[in-house]
């Protein structure tokens, strides 16, 4: 029976395996750093930009960061997706994997749009913050601001306040 008991704890020992090492992580671009499918739906905040409100998935880690609305098939009028630098930059942004046609907003830290690109599906060519001063970037449906007439000099900010306060504190 000890005998038994021993080769029973041996086998199960045996068998025992990490299990997150037995998961496979995520497929990511080894030269440019996004995942190879659309990202999980992420944590979300209320934007208020000039007079209109929209929901937006905040966008804050290198790999959210890079890879942003690649492969998704479907965003609504009422969302976008709020990407949250940590610090001032000029920023390029390009539609790399997108199936959406997207306009895209580059904001300075006080929440100030300073420009705003469309960028069409598939396209490559990143185009370039005018200023050195972007901080947050908002992509949305290609035309949202365009149809709410909203421009650059319009803020945005959150259900509870300035960007800055709410991404980073005082």
């Amino acid at each position: 029976m000890a005998v038994l008991l021993c080769v029973a704890c041996t086998m199960l020992g045996g068998c025992k395996r990490d299990p997150a090492a037995a998961r496979p992580g995520p497929e990511v671009d080894p030269v440019y750093g996004h995942l190879m499918h659309a990202l999980p739906k992420l944590p979300t905040v209320k934007l208020r930009v000039g007079e209109h409100e929209l929901v937006a998935e905040i966008a804050r880690a290198p790999v959210e960061i890079a890879t942003g609305m690649m492969f998704r098939t479907n965003l609504l009028e009422t969302e976008g997706m709020l990407f949250v630098f940590p610090a001032p930059g000029p920023k390029n942004f390009y539609a790399r994997n997108c199936l959406i046609p997207l306009s895209v907003a580059y904001i300075a830290p006080d929440g100030t749009i300073l420009q705003i690109v469309d960028l069409q599906p598939g396209d490559e060519r990143g185009v370039q913050s005018w200023s050195s001063n972007v901080q947050f970037v908002l992509e949305v449906r290609q035309g949202w601001f365009e149809r709410r007439g909203i421009r650059p000099g319009a803020f945005v900010s959150t259900e509870k306040g300035a960007l800055l306060k709410t991404f980073f504190g005082d």
